[in-house]
């Protein structure tokens, strides 16, 4: 009779325990990264387009980084915050780049669970630094225009230091609480990611726990960086723009515009992919899932790729830099 209790008692535990072992199995299992869905035989030549997007971003923003090292003419207040911008836009392409490039040439999908916290957590600072990167830019331009004789001594290099400081912090700090509440959550669902790279929104769809605080945090935080770094970058505008308009000269109110226009350019090329990434994911329930991936890889890629472009182009003094850089080298 003891036996058979002892066996009834055992066997009552086994379901439970079992249970038990597969929750952690489940929520140990490593996340899955998604490439284009339904397109994989074409990976490998997908993969050549992002590796020339990738490598055409690293020449892009390292020349400017070097150049602004290198040029003296180029140290000042505006080209230090270009080379933050330039930081930044590597530090995006670095972080989604090698497991990008593993899904699609190695069909390598696999991302540990400290991986994949680690590498939403440096996507999504990021894009904060990038949005007050672009706002600290638009405060050169502000004090540039409407105080000149003032621009120096407003906007030491000591002044620089800080801004720039004070812009990293707040992307690194204010994305934590999120990321360390997304490492203790278990998963019991489908390990299987949207992107091939992490995401916290894409991350968070797998928990088993509530998500409350993560579903509303982001929002809060949106609001508070780049819906309220838009807007000051908007009434800086509006401000320069004022100042321009007393100007008499047409020619003078032509030129002070023309030192606004690369910045106002990587503004739109940012703020843009960023609206239209965000109405995509909000209102695009029946659009079909790749034009999903395709909107996010124009949002990480597009911007990095683009501003080099543009302030080579439209900023005389990059364009001398470049000049005197191939000149040195065909010598």
């Amino acid at each position: 009779m003891s036996g058979t209790s002892a066996l009834l008692k055992t066997c009552s535990w086994t379901p439970s325990l079992q249970v038990s072992t597969m929750w952690s199995n489940t929520s140990a299992a490593p996340f899955l990264l998604t490439g284009f869905p339904g397109l994989e035989t074409f990976h490998p030549w997908i993969s050549i387009a992002f590796f020339v997007i990738y490598i055409s971003i690293l020449l892009g923003n390292g020349t400017l980084l070097f150049l602004i090292r290198e040029d003296h003419t180029l140290h000042e207040p505006m080209y230090y915050f270009l080379a933050i911008l330039s930081a930044t836009d590597l530090g995006v392409t670095f972080t989604t780049m090698p497991t990008v490039l593993g899904v699609l040439w190695l069909d390598h999908r696999e991302i540990s669970h400290g991986a994949c916290y680690f590498q939403a957590y440096l996507i999504h600072s990021l894009s904060i630094v990038e949005s007050g990167v672009l706002l600290v830019m638009a405060y050169d331009r502000f004090i540039a225009i409407c105080n000149p004789l003032r621009y120096t001594s407003i906007l030491t290099n000591a002044k620089v230091v800080k801004i720039g400081l004070g812009v990293l912090m707040r992307g690194f700090i204010l994305i934590m609480p999120i990321i360390i509440t997304l490492s203790k959550f278990p998963y019991c669902r489908s390990h299987v990611l949207s992107h091939a790279f992490c995401l916290h929104q894409d991350v968070i769809k797998l928990a088993c726990a509530d998500i409350t605080f993560n579903r509303l945090y982001p929002i809060a935080l949106v609001s508070l960086t780049g819906f309220l770094d838009s807007m000051l970058i908007l009434i800086s505008y509006i401000l320069i723009l004022k100042t321009v308009m007393g100007i008499a000269s047409g020619k003078e109110q032509t030129k002070a515009l023309n030192t606004c226009v690369s910045h106002i350019s990587c503004v739109l090329v940012f703020y843009v992919t960023v609206t239209g990434l965000t109405l995509i994911h909000r209102f695009g329930k029946y659009v079909p899932h790749v034009v999903h991936i395709i909107m996010s890889y124009i949002y990480f890629l597009f911007p990095p790729f683009m501003n080099p472009i543009i302030y080579s182009i439209k900023t005389k003094q990059i364009q001398n830099g470049i000049n005197r850089l191939l000149s040195f080298h065909g010598n």
